[in-house]
């Protein structure tokens, strides 16, 4: 039985880190909300190993997060309240081994990997960092379907994640000497990587940008037609994460894509009057997509009529 004290203790984790996050997990239905405050501070911890690792020793790092394996997976005695809670959410969700092993496995190429050639080799990196989260997350909330669900959780959590790298390209190059935009795409549209890590602006890496936003606008078109497969009542939180993270996007655009010189930030009222509109809407039309396509910044395909709720007809709350 995970205590108060692991539940407090996590939660302010996930309010100090994750506070676009912490708005939609507030949402979640009790018996989902508390082992996703565990998790993600399960997650910060690992990543935090790495990210806020300057002077440390590139083996002392991975000797750490192999402790952290060690824990998380019960091989080893768990160190403080958050590693004991995530061992108890695991074993009580069934949450598999190698989705922890894929996880931790993101984290250690960190240490040494700072540069991505192609947007394959960040996908297969995304695979741990961003859609195990998912599916982890997907199987705490223990939908009626799972083989369904994962596939869309799974691109939804590369959806925020590639979201989080363009918003940050500033902060990574500045703070950790990293870049998340794939070579490739850089090449493509006429940049060098070494102009980005001298924050140096050009015509050519807004449409490096914009490419890769709209590679991420079809993961979100993707992660959410997957939503209808989870719990109703996880169904709404998860709808209203998609709108936090990507209306980013909005904010990119509106710095003409300058993601070199700016770290687009939602503002607190800004969270709270998504929230605000994204309830409004879901409560005339409790489909994902729909509600989606009408409350975010993402452009998506008008969804066919579902016989879910009216579409069509609905003012919007502007």
């Amino acid at each position: 039985m995970v205590e108060d004290s692991q539940i407090a203790q996590s939660k302010a984790i996930q309010r100090r880190t994750g506070r676009t996050f912490h708005v939609a997990t507030r949402f979640l239905p009790e018996r989902v909300r508390y082992p996703t405050y565990v998790l993600y501070a399960f997650f910060r911890v690992a990543d935090e190993i790495v990210d806020d690792a300057e002077g440390v020793p590139p083996e002392e790092q991975a000797a750490e997060l192999e402790s952290l394996r060690a824990q998380a997976l019960g091989e080893q005695e768990p160190e403080g309240p958050v590693l004991a809670a995530f061992r108890e959410i695991a074993d009580e969700h069934g949450i598999s081994d190698e989705e922890i092993d894929t996880f931790l496995d993101a984290m250690k190429s960190d240490i040494e990997t700072s540069r991505y050639e192609r947007y394959e080799d960040l996908e297969t990196y995304m695979r741990g960092s961003a859609s195990a989260v998912g599916v982890m997350m997907t199987e705490v909330m223990d939908p009626k379907r799972p083989e369904e669900a994962i596939p869309h959780a799974v691109a939804l959590g590369e959806a925020f994640q590639m979201t989080n790298f363009i918003r940050d390209v500033r902060e990574d190059v500045i703070d950790r000497d990293r870049i998340y935009l794939p070579e490739e795409t850089l090449l493509d549209n006429g940049v060098q990587p070494e102009q980005i890590a001298r924050l140096e602006f050009s015509p050519g890496v807004a449409d490096a940008v914009r490419h890769e936003l709209h590679r991420t606008e079809q993961l979100y078109q993707k992660g959410v037609a997957g939503i209808e497969y989870l719990p109703e009542d996880c169904q709404f939180p998860v709808v209203l994460s998609a709108v936090l993270y990507a209306d980013h996007h909005r904010l990119i655009r509106a710095c003409e894509y300058d993601v070199v010189n700016n770290e687009p930030s939602l503002s607190t009222a800004r969270k709270l009057w998504l929230a605000a509109r994204t309830r409004w809407h879901w409560q005339w039309n409790k489909d994902p997509v729909a509600v989606f396509h009408r409350a975010s910044a993402v452009s998506l395909p008008e969804p066919p009529h579902s016989g879910r709720g009216a579409v069509d007809g609905v003012p919007t709350p502007d």
